[in-house]
C-alpha cells in the first residue's frame, strides 16, 4: 500500500479482479488500477475520515481483450473522461461504501465497453416520397392563409 498526501490514499492491489463485459469478454485485472481517496458525497461526519471515492483506472490502450475499432469508438464516445496516458478514468463517489463504489465503477466501466462493442448501425440515405412533399406543401400554404388572413381589415 503506498500513501499518497492526507486527502488521497493509493492503494495498489497485486492483481484486481478481471472485469467479466460478456461471456466470451474479459478484461484482465493487469489492465485496471484503482485509488481510493475522501469523499465529498453523502455519508455526514463519516466522508471526512474514511476514503471511500473510487477512480478506476483502465488501461484502454494497452487492453490488448479489445479490438481497436472498440477501443476507438469508446475514445471518440467519451473523450473527457479519457488521460493524457490513454487510460479511462471512472470516478465514483455515489455510496458511502468503498465496496459500493467499486462495483459502481466496474459496472460503469462494463457498461460502456457493452455499449461501443457492436459498430454503429449506418445510415441509410431516404428520400421523402412524392406524398410527404405535397402533403409538407399543402400544409405551409394553409398555414400561409392563415396568417395572411390576420392582418389589417381593408375596406375596399
Amino acid at each position: 500500500m503506498e500513501r499518497g498526501d492526507a486527502s488521497s490514499t493509493v492503494y495498489s492491489e497485486a492483481m484486481p479482479d478481471p472485469l467479466p463485459i460478456h461471456d466470451h469478454l474479459t478484461i484482465p485485472g493487469a489492465d485496471l488500477s484503482y485509488e481510493f481517496s475522501r469523499s465529498g458525497g453523502p455519508g455526514g461526519q463519516h466522508v471526512n475520515t474514511t476514503d471511500t471515492r473510487v477512480r478506476l483506472r483502465f488501461a484502454l490502450a494497452a487492453c490488448a481483450a479489445l479490438h481497436p475499432a472498440v477501443k476507438a469508438r469508446i475514445r471518440a464516445a467519451v473523450p473527457g473522461m479519457l488521460t493524457s496516458d490513454g487510460e479511462l478514468l471512472i470516478v465514483s463517489d455515489r455510496n458511502r461504501s468503498r465496496q459500493r463504489n467499486l462495483d459502481d465503477a466496474r459496472q460503469r466501466l462494463a457498461d460502456l465497453v457493452r455499449a461501443h462493442l457492436k459498430p454503429p448501425k449506418r445510415r441509410r440515405p431516404t428520400k421523402p416520397t412524392k406524398g410527404s412533399k405535397r402533403r409538407r406543401l399543402e400544409g405551409k400554404k394553409r398555414r400561409g392563409e392563415i396568417k395572411s388572413k390576420r392582418g389589417r381589415v381593408r375596406e375596399d
